[in-house]
């Protein structure tokens, strides 16, 4: 029997989830439009590789992957493109993001699908796959999954950890996938094992959801694979990857740490379902299972596709009059949608029909008290009081200090506030600045570094520029120097030597005689300059006795008669 262990703090709210699971998953129908956003995942923007008119199958790519951490995009049905731009996506800032626009053709042709075997395939391989597939963590983080399949070199992997804890109020979206396709949920747990190569693969799945447990111990056996299927307490929020790690294994990941540094890695279960279609049917990620719930005479898991409008979606559930509202995700971490008609993304886990009856408003916020319930509820020991007090005053650097960044969001903390402050809103809004900050520092940075590499570049140009125009003037100096020295040389030999005869004399031989006379030239010139120095006050001996030399040499051909010098 596996020891189970504890985290701190978590909060215990209503639960209800037995609304949308009395009923099996259902497949959505065609939307009228699909608007895919191309940035789904933590990571890089993919670029798009399709325009306006351009025809598309269902699975084809349209968005391909901008860097290692980064994932592709596909359509989600086949149809036409009918916008490639911004549309607005569901954000809490309602800001609009480049999106591809398709219309089905009702055709839902797909492309052509291709099975790999992946034990016969290098990991690189595998990983790249699942990168072009789109496979992204489909509990809420939507990291690349590609990019948590590779094991730390200096720290063995001892435990994977399957996370089917699903601990938010009102979804069951991973609950339903269990039930119903949980060897699907083993096989792709397998493909992580053997890429991780760990000593252990734990399922954590919470104590409320008894099928789910019994479903995915009866897939473990089916599929023959020797994972452990263990329930952990109920308690918020147990689902998250460092708390279910530590409920697991005991080990807690510090503040600037991550899983892999301490021998363990946490894949939620939908992400394992989706990298199985990924690799056993070659289906790229282009639907998910969708709660909906809340405020709807008919609450249900959904299989919709990714780009369907959520107001589409939302209608399944035959939302009720009073609707005012779309919560994207569940009650403690998600927020209202800006406009009903945004698309489902990759991290729409739940849509819940908002109403005032069934989320009343909040009170009017009171000034903090400094009780410390929310540091005692706070699942990473953080303490959000002193958070809220930096990020009010927009002191950033202070609320780094306090490990803002360790903040998960996770909203036990506003929650059990007495003053019913909104803390985890200015949490997003002191992180939303530093990274703005952050940003704009780094582009300042950039453009320093540019600025600073032209006026290196220009410089350098201008002295290259100069050298070259020296030397230019050198090497014409000299042209005209070597063509005066021929000129002067060649107009001496003419006046030493006689022409020869016309009909004797060619050019060629001419050229070669004028060659001869200009080095006889450069030679007497040479020998000019050598000449005897400090012999003007010589004695008449003296005189004598080089006259006599130079007589010598004269008779035996060794020298040349020397100018006579003016006394």
């Amino acid at each position: 029997m596996l020891q189970l262990f504890k985290f701190k703090g978590g909060v215990k709210p209503a639960t209800n989830k037995t609304q949308s699971v009395s009923q099996p998953i259902a497949i959505a129908p065609l939307p009228s439009h699909v608007a895919v956003p191309l940035h789904q995942s933590i990571g890089g923007t993919p670029r798009p590789i399709v325009a306006v008119g351009d025809k598309v199958l269902k699975g084809q790519k349209i968005g391909e992957a901008d860097g290692w951490i980064s994932a592709a995009v596909h359509a989600p049905t086949s149809g036409t493109v009918i916008h490639v731009g911004q549309q607005t996506v569901p954000h809490p800032s309602g800001l609009a993001a480049d999106c591809v626009v398709i219309e089905p053709d009702g055709k839902d042709e797909w492309i052509e699908r291709k099975a790999v075997d992946y034990r016969s395939l290098a990991p690189e391989t595998v990983r790249e796959l699942l990168r072009e597939a789109g496979v992204v963590g489909l509990g809420g983080a939507v990291f690349p999954t590609h990019g948590k399949l590779t094991p730390a070199k200096s720290v063995p992997m001892e435990q994977l950890v399957i996370n089917g804890a699903e601990c938010e109020p009102f979804i069951t979206c991973d609950d339903l996938l269990m039930r119903e396709r949980g060897e699907e949920v083993v096989r792709g747990a397998a493909i992580f094992r053997d890429l991780l190569q760990p000593q252990k693969v734990l399922i954590g799945i919470e104590d409320n959801k008894p099928e789910a447990v019994a479903a995915m111990q009866a897939a473990v056996k089916a599929v023959g694979e020797d994972f452990e299927v263990i329930a952990v307490p109920t308690r918020y929020p147990a689902g998250g990857a460092k708390q279910l790690i530590r409920v697991l294994t005991g080990k807690e990941v510090p503040n600037g740490k991550r899983s892999t540094d301490l021998g363990v890695q946490c894949f939620n279960v939908a992400t394992a379902y989706t990298a199985w279609r990924a690799l056993a049917h070659g289906e790229p990620v282009i639907s998910r299972l969708v709660t909906v719930t809340g405020n709807v005479a008919k609450p249900r898991n959904y299989e919709a596709l990714i780009g369907t409008p959520m107001d589409e979606l939302l209608a399944l559930g035959e939302p009720k009059a009073d609707t005012n509202g779309i919560i994207m995700g569940g009650p403690m971490m998600g927020f209202l949608v800006p406009d009903v008609k945004v698309p489902v993304v990759k991290a729409t886990n739940c849509l819940i029909a908002h109403s005032d009856a069934l989320f009343p408003p909040k009170a009017p916020e009171m000034p903090c008290i400094r009780c410390g319930e929310c540091a005692r509820a706070c699942p990473h020991e953080l303490q959000p009081f002193e958070m809220y007090w930096f990020s009010r005053a927009k002191n950033f650097g202070k609320t780094q200090e306090y490990n803002i960044f360790d903040c998960i969001e996770c909203g036990c903390c506003s929650f059990v506030c007495p003053s019913r402050i909104p803390l985890v809103q200015y949490f997003r809004f002191a992180k939303s600045e530093i990274w703005a900050r952050e940003k704009e520092k780094k582009a300042s940075e950039i453009a320093k570094t540019r600025f600073e590499f032209k006026q290196f570049r220009d410089e350098r140009e201008k002295q290259e520029k100069a050298e070259k125009l020296a030397k230019a003037a050198a090497a014409q100096a000299a042209k005209k120097a070597a063509e005066a020295a021929a000129a002067q040389a060649t107009g001496e030999a003419a006046e030493a030597v006689p022409p020869p005869a016309a009909a004797e004399t060619s050019p060629a031989d001419a050229v070669k005689k004028a060659a001869i006379q200009a080095a006889m030239a450069r030679a007497k010139a040479q020998r000019e300059a050598a000449a005897s120095r400090n012999t003007e006050s010589l004695t008449a001996e003296q005189q004598q006795d080089i006259q006599a030399i130079e007589a010598r040499r004269m008779a035996s051909g060794l020298a040349v008669p020397a100018e006579p010098k003016a006394e």
